[in-house]
């Protein structure tokens, strides 16, 4: 049995949905044994999808790593890639894929953002046709795949598709190291003596961290705590204009992209994570954020209740008077260590061996409904 995964999207810079790829590919082929794996790759990422995947890479030399490019490959290239590979499934895991195929195929559909968060006018367009794409990719596979019961909602009312053919599969939580590398930041400017804010993620409109410093300059300079945002490649951070034009140049640091040693030692120093982001699939840094003892603070919407249940703070993150008060509130509300032991617990549940099983449940039924 050859199942193809369609990784043209790929390029190591593209947030949740390649980690979620990559944790999962590391942990498929014991799931499923008998399977033989071949990834499609862009030029670009070729080399870092070799880094992790189980199985033969096959590189598309037409597609690049912009989205038409990306594009441009799912409708023109990919199927046609994945029959000559000899294909028995093609599994899609990052929103898009074929928008027509005769093969069987699974589609992972993350979430709806591009509907639920439309951007500024100069962006509808391109989102416009980002969601049609994802709709008609979603609407012709055989199985849907989604990382959470608030997404698959959204799928069945904005998509279309049949409630019957999506499959929820909720994301795992990374294991923590047994101790984070305590040099990793030695350089860093992170003042002592100062509460520390966490917030990661790209710089996509519905991850609002535009709210989140809003917020922190709401906060009083005397109690402001200093907010590092990881996440965009710091020589251009669309961020840096607000950050200096709300006068937070002391205030927060733009670091750009981080090692994992990195991350892990942010974690350990962070007093609260925030999450402002108005629309997720799912949340994963919430989940990372609760396996290592760290106070959340979240905005307040049915999906990252569904993960973060009754461990996390809630508020409305487009209010920023109302973020600002819910991340001093946590700020002077450390844990203690029996919140830290039912904040571990809670993100113990979201597994990626759980997510492996059942992904490779829909994979293999799927073949097995085609075959039958």
């Amino acid at each position: 049995m050859r199942i193809v995964v369609d990784l043209l999207g790929y390029t190591g810079g593209r947030g949740g949905t390649e980690t979620y790829a990559r944790e999962l590919l590391r942990r498929l082929p014991a799931q499923a044994p008998e399977a033989d794996w071949v990834a499609l790759a862009n030029h670009v990422g070729a080399e870092r999808v070799r880094a992790f995947f189980p199985g033969g890479v096959q590189t598309l030399r037409p597609v690049g790593a912009g989205k038409v490019s990306w594009a441009a490959g799912e409708a023109l290239l990919a199927e046609r890639a994945a029959r000559r590979s000899g294909a028995d499934v093609l599994w899609t895991p990052q929103n898009f894929g074929p928008v027509v195929t005769g093969m069987p195929r699974v589609a992972t559909i993350h979430d709806v953002i591009y509907d639920e968060v439309p951007g500024a006018a100069a962006e509808r367009v391109s989102r416009g046709i980002t969601s049609w794409l994802m709709g008609r990719s979603a609407r012709t596979a055989d199985a849907v795949i989604t990382i959470s019961r608030a997404a698959r909602q959204s799928i069945i009312e904005r998509l279309g598709v049949d409630a019957r053919r999506i499959h929820v599969v909720h994301n795992g939580a990374s294991t923590p190291p047994a101790h984070a590398e305590s040099d990793a930041l030695s350089t860093w400017p992170i003042p002592a003596g100062r509460a520390v804010v966490l917030s990661i993620g790209n710089r996509m409109p519905h991850k609002n961290f535009d709210g989140l410093l809003r917020s922190i300059a709401a906060i009083d300079p005397g109690q402001r705590p200093y907010t590092v945002i990881p996440g965009a490649e710091p020589s251009g951070d669309p961020l840096r204009p607000m950050v200096e034009g709300l006068g937070l140049h002391a205030d927060v640091l733009l670091p750009g992209w981080v090692s994992d040693a990195e991350l892990e030692a942010l974690y350990s120093v962070a007093d609260v994570y925030v999450c402002p982001s108005l629309a997720e699939g799912f949340g994963l840094p919430l989940i990372d954020a609760m396996a290592r003892g760290c106070r959340v603070v979240a905005h307040d919407i049915p999906v990252l209740r569904e993960v973060g249940g009754n461990i996390a703070t809630y508020a409305d993150a487009r209010h920023p008077s109302a973020l600002a008060e819910a991340i001093l509130r946590a700020i002077h509300t450390p844990p203690s260590a029996a919140e830290k032991g039912r904040a571990t617990a809670r993100a113990a549940t979201f597994s990626w061996d759980t997510a492996a099983a059942g992904t490779a449940a829909v994979l293999l039924e799927t073949l097995a409904r085609e075959r039958r």
